[in-house]
C-alpha cells in the first residue's frame, strides 16, 4: 500500500463518522440529552400521578373517613357529657326540691303536734302570767273542745282551689280569759307557732265582775279588766298521697 492509499483510507474514515448521526434517532426524532431528560421527567410525573391515583389517594380517602369517624365520636362523647351534667343538675334540682318539699310540709301540722297543741296552747296562755301581780287578771285557757272528731278534707275552695283536694283541717272551739294585752299576746304567739294555724270567728267581751262575799278577804283585783276571748283554731294538715289520689277520683266525673 501507498501512501496515496493510506491518505484515501484518511479520507474514507472522515465520511464515515460524517454519514453516523452524534444521537440517537427514533422515528425520526434525535434523542439529544436534552429530549431524553424530558422523556425522563415526563415518565417520573406519570408515575407519580399514577402512585397517587393508586395508592395516595385511597389512603388520603380513607383517613379522611377516619378522621370524620373520630370527629363522630368525639361529639358523641361531648353529647353524653352535656348530658351526665344534665342529669347531675337534674338530681341537684331534685334534692332541692325535696328539700323545699319538706321545709314546706314542716309549717303544717301532723298529728303529733295535733295531739300537743292543747298543751302548747295552755302553755302560751300561761307564759302570759309571768309579770301579772298577784291581784292582777291572769291569764287562763277556758275552753278547748275538737269540733270534729276527724280532720276533714278540704274541697269547698275556702282557702282557695289551689289547695283543694290536697289539704286537711281540724277544727277546734277555744275561749281565753285576759286583759286585751295578754289576749293580744296569746293570739300573737299561736301565729307563731310552729305549725301552720288559721284564727276565725274571734270575739271578745267584757269579763263578769267576781262576786265577792262580805267575808272574802282576798284584795281588790287592779289594773285593766278582764275580757273572754272565743275563737275558732283550724289546724292545717297535709293530705297523703293516697288521700289525694281518692278524692280526685271520688270528684272524677263519671263515664
Amino acid at each position: 500500500m501507498t501512501l496515496s492509499d493510506d491518505l484515501n483510507f484518511a479520507d474514507q474514515a472522515g465520511e464515515f463518522d460524517a454519514a453516523t448521526p452524534a444521537h440517537p434517532v427514533l422515528f425520526g426524532i434525535a434523542f439529544t440529552p436534552k429530549i431524553i431528560g424530558i422523556l425522563v421527567g415526563v415518565i417520573g410525573l406519570a408515575g407519580a400521578g399514577y402512585i397517587a391515583l393508586n395508592l395516595l389517594m385511597p389512603a388520603w380517602e380513607s383517613y379522611q373517613q377516619q378522621q370524620a369517624k373520630v370527629s363522630e365520636l368525639q361529639g358523641q362523647i361531648d353529647q353524653k357529657k352535656l348530658n351526665i351534667k344534665q342529669i347531675d343538675k337534674v338530681k341537684e334540682e331534685l334534692a332541692q326540691a325535696k328539700q323545699q318539699k319538706i321545709q314546706v310540709l314542716g309549717l303544717f301540722a301532723n298529728e303529733k303536734t295535733l295531739d300537743t297543741l292543747l298543751l302548747d296552747l295552755n302553755r302560751l296562755v300561761e307564759s302570759g302570767n309571768a309579770q301579772t301581780p298577784i291581784n292582777g287578771v291572769r291569764a287562763k285557757l277556758n275552753k278547748f273542745v275538737p269540733i270534729s272528731q276527724q280532720p276533714e278534707p278540704i274541697i269547698d275552695g275556702s282557702l282557695g282551689k289551689e289547695v283543694d283536694g290536697k289539704l286537711q283541717r281540724s277544727s277546734i272551739s277555744a275561749e281565753i280569759t285576759g286583759t286585751y294585752e295578754q289576749t293580744q299576746s296569746i293570739i300573737r304567739n299561736i301565729e307563731r307557732l310552729q305549725p301552720l294555724l288559721i284564727v276565725k270567728d274571734y270575739q271578745s267581751i267584757l269579763a263578769p265582775a267576781e262576786s265577792r262575799s262580805p267575808t272574802d278577804k282576798t284584795p281588790v283585783r287592779v289594773g285593766p279588766p278582764a275580757i273572754n276571748t272565743s275563737f275558732q283554731l283550724q289546724v292545717l294538715m297535709p293530705l297523703s298521697p293516697e288521700q289525694i289520689a281518692a278524692i280526685a277520683a271520688k270528684a272524677a266525673p263519671k263515664k
